[in-house]
């Protein structure tokens, strides 16, 4: 079975560097960045959104997100009604994952989903080609609130786009700090089974596996480590289809004004930007598509 990779690019419209980064690298035929979510109640969604606008062809989707994790940048729900379950103490989303899945009401979660889908459209992306989450706060997976992951998935299949849902969970995710699992493996893979059933009979296309990042080794110490580590990762990906993902931005002082980590994002920019990176994939014999060219593969 062939292997294929799916590069996206998250927090789009975040920052005005990042909308910077992204567009450079989506337009650059020697990037290996393959697609990009945009965050609707992001400041420079609008850019993003326009960018999207002018460029069809890309594999440009919606970054849902129900958590503001930044002290110096905040961003609170798109919908105009109910949002209160939504909101912390001073008007923003919640900053963490676990506080989201305590407090959100669904019938508030599914307006506020739908809000910034329309809130894209409006924006003039009119044809967004998947769906993810910022931070996995839709995943219920922090403290088991499993109806998050049906209410996202219930729109995912209403609008006919695909979704960042593993088919399969290995072992390995339930150490992985970025992801943040909080929730037993068996009850998870459970919750994951159901939904991916669902997503199966009611056209939302999946990739078969993911591939997140890690941070806290040798890997922050240096450029040149962090390209080793996603390099052998990349090389490593098992057969079928797998989405990885990471945050490009070009330096910037708006960017270390908000993100500790601001170093790690220009990194992902240098790397995505490097010809280098693209070769050493297709090298392994991996093909790099987006979410448009997964759902074609999924009969969707």
């Amino acid at each position: 079975m062939d292997r294929y990779l799916i590069i996206n690019a998250d927090d789009f419209g975040a920052f005005q560097s990042g909308v910077a980064a992204v567009t450079e690298l989506l337009t650059c035929g020697e990037s290996a960045l393959t697609s990009s979510t945009v965050m609707a109640c992001a400041p420079w969604a609008a850019q993003a959104c326009r960018f999207a606008a002018a460029n069809p062809q890309l594999g440009i989707g919606v970054h849902l997100t129900l958590t503001s994790e930044w002290n110096n940048l905040r961003w609170a729900p798109v919908a105009q009604g109910c949002t209160a379950s939504l909101r912390d103490e001073e008007g923003y989303m919640w900053h963490t994952t676990p506080e989201v899945e305590r407090h959100a009401v669904l019938d508030e979660v599914r307006a506020e989903l739908r809000a910034q889908v329309d809130r894209c459209r409006r924006l003039g992306m009119t044809a967004p080609s998947h769906m993810d989450n910022h931070m996995g706060s839709l995943y219920g997976i922090a403290t088991g609130r499993w109806e998050l992951l049906g209410t996202v998935l219930e729109l995912a299949a209403g609008l006919r786009l695909g979704f960042r849902l593993p088919a399969s969970i290995k072992d390995i995710a339930f150490g992985n700090t970025m992801l943040g699992i909080g929730t037993e493996a068996e009850a998870t893979r459970a919750a994951a089974a159901q939904a991916v059933e669902f997503a199966a009979a009611n056209g939302v296309a999946l990739p078969d596996h993911l591939l997140p990042n890690e941070w806290g080794g040798p890997q922050d110490e240096s450029y040149e480590n962090f390209r080793e580590y996603l390099y052998d990762h990349y090389a490593n990906i098992p057969a079928g289809v797998t989405e990885t993902y990471l945050h490009p931005a070009l330096e910037s002082e708006e960017l270390k004004a908000a993100c500790g980590t601001w170093q790690k994002r220009v990194w992902e920019y240098r790397i995505m930007r490097d010809p280098a990176t693209k070769q050493h994939i297709e090298a392994h014999g991996i093909k790099l598509i987006n979410y448009r060219e997964l759902s074609r593969m999924k009969g969707f």
